[in-house]
């Protein structure tokens, strides 16, 4: 592997066609799941996209160079319409990139609730602002109904190979599933810090096996309590090593861990810190809504 975690693979390039160049377009930087500029992670955000093609929204996500950007293609006040690209490929749903729009858009018309109309649903976003006097505003979005599947010997075996992990390495008790709310993740789960920490995974080999499955990322985890985990969310399909906190993963995984049996109310995930880019995200499982929440700030990129 040879790309920098958080960087394009091959930055600028595509899948699929669309023009060389990016069209001059205002693009929003801001990090999702940290106040820290240099933590979290970063998104691209167009609050006016509704002069463009599909094609020019994959060109200037691929030369914003993050993980995702989010498009709001046509707004009615506090009801978006919104589409997420990677570098490479239009997503479903991005949680991180839905925190760092709802934030930039709060930021212009206040905090209160809106709604994201997506490929993958309607997804309710609630944002409020912090008590602790230092400004900075927060974002709870609302999954679509999640679901989990099975995941195949086959598919495990693969996804070990890829990774260079073993089955020995994995923690018996959370065993492997593939989850949805709102995007595609497949949950590994590893017996130690130690592992999730030693990431070098074979970079193509992963982003085939995540292609023929749809998967969007990679959920690795490690529990520390039942309470608090530690994520890392690997990412080849979207042209970047790692997604350094993954808002979407995060809704999948509260669903996966509730489908397992009883479990907190409130979960603490920390991803990122593997990269030097720390963040926060808080999961919510509500008692008889199937939906899962997830929250975090979002600041500004200067």
């Amino acid at each position: 592997m040879t790309t920098t975690p958080g960087t394009p693979a091959s930055p600028g390039s595509s899948d699929s066609a669309g023009p060389a160049t990016a069209p001059a377009t205002a693009v929003l930087r801001y990090t999702a799941f940290s106040r820290d500029p240099a933590g979290g992670n970063p998104a691209g955000v167009v609050l006016d996209a509704s002069g463009l093609d599909d094609a020019q929204m994959l060109a200037i996500a691929a030369e914003v160079g993050y993980s995702e950007t989010a498009f709001v293609t046509s707004r009615e006040e506090r009801i978006l319409d919104v589409k997420y690209f990677s570098a490479k490929a239009e997503v479903s749903f991005c949680g991180h990139a839905t925190v760092a729009t709802a934030v930039a858009l709060s930021e212009l018309l206040g905090p209160g609730d809106l709604l994201f109309r997506t490929v993958a649903g309607d997804v309710p976003v609630s944002v409020t602002a912090g008590d602790d006097g230092s400004g900075a505003l927060r974002a709870t979005l609302t999954s679509v109904e999640p679901h989990m599947e099975d995941a195949s010997d086959a598919t495990v075996d693969e996804a070990l190979a890829a990774l260079g992990w073993t089955r020995a390495e994995l923690d018996p008790g959370l065993p492997p599933r593939i989850a949805y709310a709102g995007a595609r993740h497949l949950v590994l789960a590893a017996a130690t810090r130690e592992r999730l920490a030693a990431l070098d995974y074979d970079f193509e080999r992963l982003a085939a096996l995540m292609r023929s499955l749809d998967l969007t990322t990679l959920q690795l985890v490690w529990r520390e309590s039942p309470e608090v985990y530690h994520v890392r969310d690997p990412f080849p399909v979207g042209g970047v090593v790692e997604d350094p906190a993954t808002g979407a993963a995060a809704l999948a995984f509260g669903a996966y861990l509730r489908a397992l049996g009883p479990v907190p109310e409130r979960l603490t995930l920390h991803q990122g810190d593997d990269m030097g880019r720390p963040g926060v995200l808080t999961v919510e499982l509500r008692p008889g809504d199937p939906r899962v929440r997830v929250s975090g700030e979002a600041v500004p990129i200067a």
